[in-house]
């Protein structure tokens, strides 16, 4: 690899640094100075920019193909297309020459904001939105360059389309031709980057890059991967987490054909017996015939009922306060017909991505490559090294597209790699894949928290409400993991708050107190995370007031809604308008859902048309109203709103929960925790984007939250009753 040529004027915000490789092309990397508190180090100081590999985020090849890094991972929310797009309309690049690959586990692909390489709170394109437009807009400006010192004229004689620049006298020349005299040229400190007109692929439709892969079967994701002499494990764990393994009789699984070890191996709590086959199945049959004797003793079996009965006696009393605005006491004064208190149970979720948590590892005793889709790969990437006693940069960790994640392949303990990594040592210079079957993954955690919540409202002369006292019973996510710094304030976890305490709407005498109790059972953030119950809980309250009222569900929103609420209120008004014609027109045994909900910094705004069939809600149509600011490819935020609110019907699925016994999950595979089928999705989803020039913000997530009140509240239309917990075990 060629050295890099620094520049002598850097950008007080970052650097660039550029090379040209030996085979030809020109290599462009950026690093941008971390602006969130975790990306300093232990002392408070922030980290000083380091010397990264030249390919980092841009090649230019002599083909002409523009290869592109992408600093996250792919699971299905199109950031492998979303940031090309960014970087290439800065760039001018030619689109039908651009190639996205998912980066590597390096310093320089960490989150801009968070510090750490990683996708998660959907922040992909609204923090790197800045990073990876000064890419492309910079290096644009070296490939002019280079071009106008060829032809002798000045860079602004020169203009630049689909990878060609073209100059005075109808001179022109590619960029893969220009690529090795720019990568001689100084990095410009500044860049005027285009204007939202100037733009030719942000903003548009654009077919998304991983599509005929995946289409035609030839895309692979981390499960697909085989490794010459590859191994396969699987893992036995404790039915009680954090049991351990107290006698293993393992004579029949070894007598299996292909199987090659089992042994005992450290959890991230407590132990369980690893399997290592030639194949997958192998290892699952062997497994199947041990016969495990678990030590549980000192350990805390989680029961379900037993939570409900301890959360509800906790919610019955105040905790830890998040929130106290106004004299909540205003509650007592008001007769019982201007009150409703309500109670809300939501049960622990599993993730259940499609594709089965895996990671590949090689250990060859100085240095080990690794294989996973991860969404932590920083966090990921140093455990590995802990376990096998490397340092991280001896630790190679590649991204591999994962089919799903909705926040099951971020988990601060690591344990999935840590299982893979602690297996690999003993299989020292041989590949090893770890498999996490459905059953694993449905039974061993991680899941979204049960909650509790009980709500007082007190309702004022003008149909609004008077006073608001809110508590909310559940585990911290974050507690006893490196986020609680950030996350937990004053003895409260903020996921577990948010669309409560920091609500948008007006709320008078406004109160909200958490409890966080110790319970044996791992939780972990589940697509939008708090405000997968919060919104449920606030939707559902606000349409009950509104009906009570007697105002539209929209207009009530719109006036209770704070002024400086536009992410809400545009939404507000363009599902209005945009729905008018079909809501004023329901048929027969079909009733109006209405919600709206910010996360993220996205405001979304909801209609369902519903009816009962089969004792089961029928979503016949949805429309969602969302303020992103500006959409870099309205295609993918369509896809992202119409899949999100199909994944946000699984908490309502009346077998979409998760329960235990004795220690014990009950559910096993999809049969006992059932997901939506293609009869509970909506029939028909029409998203309506508000149009901005505004920073993007995030898409991933805010679908979520939405669909299911609105449901609720059309259901509540046909019913004449509120619906205060999920699962809808029953009509």
């Amino acid at each position: 690899m060629a050295t890099a040529s620094k520049s002598s004027d850097m950008n007080r915000r970052g650097f660039l640094r550029v090379s040209f490789a030996a085979a030809g092309g020109l290599f462009v990397s950026l690093y941008l100075e971390p602006r969130f508190a975790f990306a300093q180090e232990a002392g408070g100081q922030p980290q000083a920019p380091k010397n990264y590999p030249p390919d980092a985020f841009v090649n230019i090849r002599p083909d002409g193909k523009i290869v592109i890094q992408v600093n996250r991972l792919e699971f299905g929310q199109g950031v492998q297309t979303a940031l090309p797009m960014l970087l290439a309309d800065e760039l001018d690049a030619d689109w039908s020459n651009v190639i996205a690959d998912l980066a590597p586990a390096a310093d320089v692909y960490k989150d801009p904001m968070f510090g750490i390489q990683m996708v998660g709170g959907s922040g992909s394109i609204a923090h790197s939105y800045q990073q990876y437009r000064e890419l492309g807009a910079k290096t644009r400006a070296m490939l002019v360059a280079a071009a106008a010192e060829r032809w002798n004229t000045t860079p602004a004689q020169c203009r630049t389309e689909a990878s060609v620049v073209h100059g005075p006298g109808g001179r022109s020349a590619t960029y893969a031709e220009l690529a090795g005299d720019a990568a001689r040229k100084p990095v410009p400190a500044n860049v005027t980057l285009k204007k939202a007109t100037e733009l030719r692929f942000v903003g548009k439709k654009v077919k998304r890059l991983d599509s005929r892969p995946k289409c035609d079967g030839t895309l692979k994701f981390g499960l697909d991967l085989d490794l010459p002499g590859m191994k396969v494990a699987v893992v036995a764990h404790p039915p009680v987490f954090g049991a351990r393994v107290k006698r293993i009789v393992d004579d029949e699984a070894r007598r299996v054909e292909g199987v090659r070890d089992v042994f005992e191996i450290q959890l991230a709590k407590g132990s369980g017996v690893a399997v290592v086959a030639d194949k997958f199945w192998p290892a699952k049959q062997a497994r199947s015939r041990l016969k495990i004797e678990w030590d549980t003793t000192g350990l805390d079996k989680a029961d379900s009922a037993e939570l409900w009965t301890r959360y509800k006696q906790l919610g019955s009393t105040p905790g830890t306060v998040a929130v106290s605005n106004g004299d909540v006491k205003t509650l007592d004064q008001l007769p019982g017909d201007k009150r409703i208190v309500a109670e809300f149970e939501f049960p622990f979720l599993a993730h259940a991505p499609m594709e089965p948590l895996n990671t590949t590892i090689r250990f060859d005793g100085d240095r080990a490559e690794v294989w996973a889709g991860s969404q932590f790969q920083t966090v990921d990437q140093m455990a590995i090294a802990e376990v096998l006693g490397l340092k991280p940069e001896q630790v190679t960790f590649h991204t591999e597209m994962a089919g799903g994640g909705f926040g099951r392949r971020a988990v601060a303990d690591s344990h999935v790699q840590r299982e893979a990594a602690t297996i690999a040592k003993r299989l020292r210079g041989t590949p090893l894949k770890l498999v996490w079957t459905r059953e694993d993954d449905v039974q061993g955690g991680y899941y979204r928290p049960m909650h509790f919540h009980r709500v007082e409202v007190g309702i004022g002369a003008d149909g609004l409400p008077a006073a608001w006292r809110h508590v909310i019973v559940g585990q911290s996510i974050t507690a006893d993991t490196p986020f609680a710094a950030f996350v937990v304030k004053n003895g409260v976890d903020s996921t577990m708050t948010e669309g409560v305490a920091d609500t948008h709407y007006n709320l008078k005498n406004h109160h909200v107190s958490v409890h966080h109790p110790k319970v044996n059972v791992p939780v972990l953030w589940w697509r939008s995370v708090g405000h997968t119950h919060t919104a449920f809980v606030m939707e559902t309250l606000i349409d009950e007031l509104a009906m009570r009222a007697r105002v539209d569900p929209i207009a009530y929103r719109r006036r209770l809604l704070k002024p400086e609420a536009k992410k809400l209120l545009r939404p507000l008004e363009l599902l209005d308008t945009a729905t008018a014609r079909w809501r004023n027109r329901l048929p027969k045994g079909h009733a109006l859902g209405i919600s709206c909900h910010e996360s993220f910094g996205t405001g979304v705004a909801c209609a369902v048309d519903v009816s009962i069939e089969n004792k089961r809600p029928r979503v016949h149509r949805a429309a969602v109203a969302v303020d992103c600011g500006l959409a870099v490819n309205p295609l993918s935020v369509e896809s992202q709103f119409q899949a999100g609110l199909g994944f946000g019907l699984s908490q309502m699925m009346a077998k979409g929960a998760i329960t235990l016994k004795d220690g014990v999950v009950e559910q096993r595979n999809f049969d006992g925790f059932v997901p939506p089928y293609i009869i509970d999705a909506p029939m028909a989803v029409d998203v309506h984007i508000v149009p901005s020039t505004e920073a993007p913000t995030g898409c991933g997530e805010p679908p979520v939250p939405v669909i299911s009140p609105a449901v609720a509240n059309a259901l509540a239309r046909l019913t004449g009753k509120r619906y205060r917990s999920l699962p809808l075990v029953s009509l």
